[in-house]
C-alpha cells in the first residue's frame, strides 16, 4: 500500500497562506485531534546559535499549534537540546513570541526512561515524549555535515533528554550503522506521530546549525517520516547511499522508502529549483569529550546561577 504524503508550495511564512496550508496538510493526513488529545509538538529547537535559520520557523508551529487548540487538544510545546533549555533557543529563534498569544510556552523534555537499542546499551527517552496521546514532529529540512540530511526521524533525537544526546554521539559516534540504527530505534519507540515538515526555507551549505536558508518553497506532511524524508531525499536528488538514515530504514524493510511508491495526493515535490543547493561538507559523528564537558560545566554554571 503506498504511503501518502501530502505536499503545499508555499514562497514565504505570512498569514494566512500558511495557516490555510498547514490546515489543509494536517487535514489530508487525517492529524485531527480528539478532543481533550494530549500532543506534544515537537519543532526542532536544536540551538540558539543562528537560531533563525536553523529551527523549525515559528509561524509553522504557530499555525500547528492553532490548529490542534482549535480542535480541542491540550498543546505541549517542547523540546530537548542537548545544552541548555529548550525555552531559550525559543527566545532566540523567536518561537516563544509567535506562540504567546495562543497560551503556549515552550518546555524542555524530561524525566528519561531507558531505551533499550538494537545495538545494545540504552539511551534516555523522554517520558513527557513517551506519554504524549500523540506526537506532532515539526522538523526543519536541512543537510546535515554527519547525516548528509535531517528531516523527519532525525528530528526524533530531540526526544532524548538533554546531555545524553551528547554523549551518545560520543559513544556510538564512530559508526553510521549504529548510530543510524539508534535514531532508528527513537523514531520506532514513540507513540503515534505526525510529521509535518519545513521546507520552505530549508537549509544548505553547513547544517544543522551553521547554514544559510534556501528557498525550496515546500511544505510536507505525512503520517510516516521515513516517508516523508524518503520524498525529501528524492526532491533533492540525493540516494539512500548517500542519507544513512534512509539506508537504515531499507535495511529494516520500512514502509515508505521507495520514492515511486509514494502517493501524493495534493501537489508533486516536482520542479524544485535546486540551482545554487550545496550539501554539508561531511565531518565526524562523534563530540570531543573535552567539548563535552565544557558544555556540561556551562550548563550546570548556567543552572545553579539561576538557583
Amino acid at each position: 500500500m503506498p504511503e501518502t504524503v501530502a505536499v503545499a508550495r508555499l514562497e514565504g511564512y505570512d498569514s494566512p497562506p500558511l495557516d490555510r496550508a498547514v490546515a489543509l496538510l494536517l487535514e489530508t493526513c487525517g492529524s485531527r485531534p480528539a478532543p481533550g488529545e494530549r500532543v506534544l509538538v515537537k519543532p526542532n529547537l536544536v540551538n540558539s546559535s543562528n537560531s533563525v535559520h536553523c529551527t523549525t520557523h515559528p509561524q509553522v508551529v504557530r499555525a500547528a499549534c492553532a490548529w490542534l487548540l482549535d480542535h480541542g487538544a491540550r498543546v505541549t510545546v517542547g523540546d530537548s537540546p542537548a545544552f541548555g533549555p529548550a525555552s531559550k533557543v525559543a527566545i532566540a529563534s523567536g518561537l516563544a513570541q509567535a506562540i504567546a498569544p495562543l497560551g503556549l510556552k515552550t518546555v524542555s523534555l524530561k524525566r528519561a526512561v531507558p531505551l533499550a537499542l538494537t545495538c545494545g546499551g540504552t539511551i534516555g527517552l523522554s517520558r513527557d515524549a513517551l506519554e504524549a496521546d500523540r506526537i506532532l514532529n515539526l522538523p526543519k529540512l536541512k543537510v546535515h555535515c554527519q547525516m548528509t540530511l535531517s528531516g523527519a526521524v532525525k528530528n526524533l533525537f530531540g526526544c532524548v533528554v538533554g546531555f545524553r544526546k551528547a554523549l551518545a554521539h560520543n559513544r556510538l559516534g564512530h559508526s553510521h550503522e549504529l548510530f543510524r540504527s539508534m535514531i532508528m530505534d527513537i523514531y520506532l519507540a514513540l507513540p503515534r506521530t505526525t510529521h509535518l515538515m519545513d521546507g520552505v526555507l530549508a537549509m544548505h551549505r553547513d547544517g544543522p546549525i551553521k547554514g544559510e536558508p534556501f528557498p525550496l518553497g515546500v511544505l510536507a506532511c505525512s503520517d510516516n517520516g521515513v516517508a516523508l524524508d524518503t520524498m525529501a531525499g528524492a526532491m533533492l536528488g540525493l540516494s539512500p547511499a548517500r542519507v544513512p538514515l534512509w539506508a537504515e530504514a531499507i535495511a529494516r524493510s520500512l514502509p515508505g522508502t521507495d520514492p515511486a511508491a509514494l502517493h501524493y495526493p495534493l501537489e508533486r515535490p516536482d520542479g524544485i529549483d535546486l540551482d545554487g543547493f550545496v550539501l554539508s561538507e561531511e565531518r565526524e559523528l562523534s563530540f570531543a569529550p573535552l567539548r563535552l564537558l565544557q558544555g556540561r560545566i556551562r550548563s550546570l554554571l548556567k543552572h545553579f546561577a539561576k538557583n
